[in-house]
Parts: C-alpha cells; structure tokens; sequence
C-alpha cells in the first residue's frame, strides 16, 4: 500500500441518497480532500408512491465526480466505489428505462427504498411463513424488492413487467453504468433480494410467492453472478463512462454496497486507542454502526448467525467479509424531524430568526432549547410531551408498517418555545427508538458496548448526546464527517488492489474524531406508566412488554443499557 514520502493515492466515493447525489476524494489514510453534492429528482404521483429516475441520478453522478477530480493529478487515482439506496432500478433488455408508475413515464423507472405501495403483496409474502422469511427478522418489509417485483407484476404487467430486462438494486446499477458489467454485490442481494451468501437463491421462494418467472430465466434480470462488496468489476472504468465522470478510463471500479452499509463500513473499523472506550481491546462485534439521515440504520456484527425477530438479517458478509450483520432500522429520521419542525405554527418565525443569526433552523433550535431549559437538563423539558416516531410505520424491532406516529401532551401555544421542545421531543424518541432496537439484539445475543454514529444528523450536537444518553453509551464520531463516503471509496481502494482486505482498509482510512459521553446527572428512575420500572425478578412468570421509544422521554437509561 501507499506509504510514507510516496506519492499519494486516491480513491473517488460516490454516494446516492434519498435527496442528492455525493462525491469526495480520499487518500489512502482515509482523509477526505474533496467533496461536492449535486440534488437529485424525487416524484410522488400518489401516497405512498416514490419514485427517481436512474438517468437523472447518473447525471447528478457525472457532474460531482467532475468537481472531485479537479485539478488534482488522474494518474494518482487508483479506484472508484459506489454506494446507494437500495431503490429498485427497472430497465429493457436493451438496458433502457421501463416506467414504474401508471402515467407510462419511462424517464421515471426507479420504485424508491422508501416506496409503500407494495403493502398488500408484502402481506402475502410474510403469509407464506417461507425459510428465508428468517433472515429478515421472521418479516419481510415493505421496503425490501421481492414485493415492489410482486407489484409490477400485478400492476403494470404489459408496459414493464413483460418487456423488463433487468432489475437492478441503485447500487449495481450505477457499477454496472461505469463497467458494463451487470455482476450484483453480495451485499444487496443478500440484504434485499432473500439470496443466500451460502446457498444461493431459493427456487422454492419465487415460486411460492408467484414470481416463478424470475426462476424459468435463470435469475438473469436480477442475478446470477455475485460478487463481495470491493471486489474488482471486469476491466474497470468504460471509455464511454470514464469520459462521463471525468475519471481515467481502466481504473478499477469496486462492487458496490447499500448506502447505510457503507458508512457502517466507513466508522464501524476505527482505531479507538486512547479514548477510555469499553470496546478498545474488545472484538468489532461490541460496536453498532448507527448511519443516521432520513432514515437510520443500526448495523451490528457477529462471528456467528444471530436470530433477532424484527430485525434484519443474519445477512453473512453482507457489509464486512466473514461476519454476519444485523440491521435494524428506523424507517424515517431525518425526515420526520423535518416533518414535525416544518409543519409547525412557528416554524416561518424559526426560519426568519435562524435566517438572520446565518444558522440552520436546528443550530437556531439547539441554542433556544439552552436558552428555556433554566437551571435543569435539557432533556427534561419533555416531562409532560411524548412522541411515537413510527410516523412511516416501524422497521425494527416491531417490524409493523401499518403503526403510525403520536404526539400527546400538546397545549393550545404554538410559540417558538413549543416548537423547540417539539423538535426535542422527536429527537428523543428516535433515541428512544435506537434504545430499543439495541435491546431486541441483545437480548438475542449481541453484546453491545459503544455506538459509531456517521450520516447527515450525527452533525447535529442535540441528536448525538441524546443517543447517549438515554442508551447510556458513549458515541464515537469519525475524524471524517462524510464516512458514507469514505465507505465508497474504501470499496475502491480495495478494488485497485492498495489493500490486502476490506478490514485492512477499514483500518487504515477510519479515524476517530470526537467521543461523546452520556450526561449522567440527567438520569432519573424510569417510570412505566407512573410507576417504578420493575426488574424481571419483580414479576415471576410474567413477560415485560419491551420498552417503548416513548417511554417517559424525559428519563434516561440505568447504568446498564437494555436493563431496568
């Protein structure tokens, strides 16, 4: 690898999220030297429909790797990586879009991770009761492809179903538009496509759930050729491509990862020496990667197969090689605090003032929240308001997409003071929400000491600390703010060869930048429904319900977390 006097080596990431498109330049140790975001296209022609267009998202590609790369030496970059949504891309057998919706719009061929039209066939799916129903949690979301393909099928059978060609995940669609290469990653076709790391795909499954057809073409619209994430495709970059982005033709382009498991991938490795953390010295396998924007994924590892119902997986090498992973995950985050922040009575006042001081509306709302709380903690404001986040129903560990959310304890204000603590009480709940998840797979198995936060809000202070508190476990956050996009570019540089192993990368190019403790003068018993919390002992032959994320949102953990 690189070292030392050498010159240095670069590796271009490039991230697809919900809203834009990323790109950066990184080094061999990791360092992030260029950066630059380009918005991308989002349709909603009915609730619950989302969709993009992968013409569109290639283009919004193209113009920030063009912005990485310039001035900057093209002999010296050695790989390129790709992470994404996990957004279903449909295209004909001449690799041209297929409309999705029922307008007919082919420039629109993308159903978005986040898409729920799919609720009745993904009913029928879980009905089945199938095997492979157990590397999900015992549920298939809503989220996942096989019911979006169920859909198609049903819905929009004669103008995309019969002329479909190839179903792509984002990610192997954007590694296939830079190699020609139509190879899948491990990685997304494990965690979203119910294909085994072990066995392959199920005949039995397609069949049973009525997507025989899948099975009759040999699985060549949506794989059957795998490959691990960092793995090198064909012949790297395409002519026609490299001209595209901007990059040197040849050079080495990476299987692709989902976008949360590249920022696992980004944070999950790093060096913790010196920092008086529980998991220095300890195995990877007692962190959880926490990648936080609009949604939030929790990514826990194990040596062996871990069972967590509502949770994803066991999914084996899905993020890092040789490992099982356990995702679990909250359907809307960043979203939601946007949601309950922008739908606010106040919130033109927020801007005016946020606007004015030249800070974001949730910088403004950090700084007022310091400014009312007075002499107690800041998490207390919150004693008589509670929100329930499962707004876009709930991913882990409930694993119920018709739940909604809930606000109760609301006045007839609706000052700047009541937005505040409204955005904190949401704040607090999806806190609370990780708290939970953390429990399920502990209780299953996992032993969980420190979390690793990366994605848009682990910038925000209040998010981060309330993680911390109310799990009652200190927060690492990466030297590099951006480590979705150090996960991409990990992927390319173990592609170009610079690295022995994807954990050798993880290595050398994750540092830590900040630790976060929990505030322990803001803890108070736990209260369930007015009433001490009992202990397991308290209640002989009865079974607790599990905590929920609304569970009294002014408290905080006791000193070991998932126990009352």
């Amino acid at each position: 690898m690189p070292g030392g006097d050498e010159p240095r080596s670069y590796y271009v990431g490039v991230d697809v999220g919900t809203g834009s498109v990323r790109a950066a330049l990184v080094d061999q140790r990791g360092a992030l030297l260029a950066f630059a975001d380009q918005p991308i296209n989002q349709w909603e022609p009915q609730f619950n429909h989302h969709e993009q267009s992968s013409e569109d998202i290639w283009a919004a590609c193209c113009i920030v790797s063009k912005k990485v790369v310039q001035g900057v030496n093209l002999h010296q970059i050695r790989g390129l990586g790709f992470d994404a949504t996990c957004s279903l891309v449909v295209l004909d057998k001449q690799f041209r879009p297929l409309p999705v919706n029922h307008e007919g719009d082919s420039h629109r061929n993308i159903i978005m991770w986040l898409d729920h039209r799919a609720a009745s066939q993904v009913h029928r799916i879980n009905e089945t009761k199938h095997s492979v129903l157990q590397y999900v949690g015992g549920v298939m979301s809503v989220e996942m492809q096989a019911p979006k393909l169920l859909w198609l099928k049903e819905n929009l059978r004669e103008t995309c179903w019969d002329k479909a060609g190839h179903f792509f995940d984002l990610p192997d669609f954007l590694s296939w538009k830079a190699t020609g290469v139509t190879a899948r990653s491990l990685c997304s076709l494990v965690c979203k496509w119910t294909y085994s790391a072990e066995k392959g795909w199920d005949d039995s499954f397609w069949k049973m759930v009525g997507l025989e057809d899948l099975v009759t073409d040999n699985y060549s619209k949506i794989g059957n050729q795998v490959l691990p994430p960092g793995a090198s495709l064909g012949s790297g970059l395409t002519p026609e491509a490299a001209k595209d982005l901007g990059l040197p033709p040849g050079i080495a382009v990476a299987a692709s990862l989902i976008d949360a498991h590249a920022g696992g991938l980004g944070v999950i490795g790093a060096d913790v020496k010196g920092h008086g953390l529980a998991c220095e010295g300890q195995p990877v396998t007692s962190r959880l990667a926490v990648i936080c924007g609009t949604s939030s994924c929790h990514m826990g590892i194990s040596k062996n197969p871990i069972f967590v119902p509502g949770v994803w997986g066991p999914y084996f090498s899905a993020m890092v090689p040789g490992f099982w992973l356990n995702e679990g995950g909250q359907s809307v985050t960043g979203k939601l605090i946007d949601h309950m922040v922008q739908g606010h009575a106040a919130f033109p006042e927020l801007q005016a003032k946020a606007t004015a001081r030249r800070q974001s509306v949730y910088a403004y709302l950090n700084s007022h929240l310091d400014l009312i709380k007075k002499a107690q903690p800041v998490g207390f404001l919150t004693v008589d308001l509670h929100v329930w986040p499962d707004f876009h129903g709930n991913r882990s560990p409930l694993a119920d997409l018709t739940l909604k959310g809930m606000v109760t304890g609301l006045k007839l204000s609706q000052d700047l003071d009541d937005l505040a603590i409204l955005y904190l009480a949401t704040v607090q709940a999806i806190a609370f929400g990780t708290r939970l998840i953390i429990e399920a797979m502990e209780s299953a198995g996992h032993s969980i000491s420190t979390l690793f936060l990366c994605g848009g809000l682990s910038k925000n202070p209040l998010f981060v600390q309330m993680h911390a508190d109310i799990t009652g476990m200190p927060v690492v956050l990466s030297q590099e703010v951006e480590s979705v996009l150090v996960g991409a570019a990990i992927l390319g540089a173990c592609a170009s060869g610079d690295f022995a192993s994807v954990q050798e990368a993880m290595a050398k190019m994750s540092k830590v930048g900040k630790v976060v403790f929990p505030r322990h003068e803001d803890k108070r018993q736990e209260y369930w429904n007015g009433l001490p919390f009992p202990s397991p002992g308290d209640l002989p032959n009865t079974e607790i319900e599990p905590r929920s994320p609304t569970l009294q949102a002014d408290t905080l953990p006791s000193e070991s977390p998932g126990k009352p």
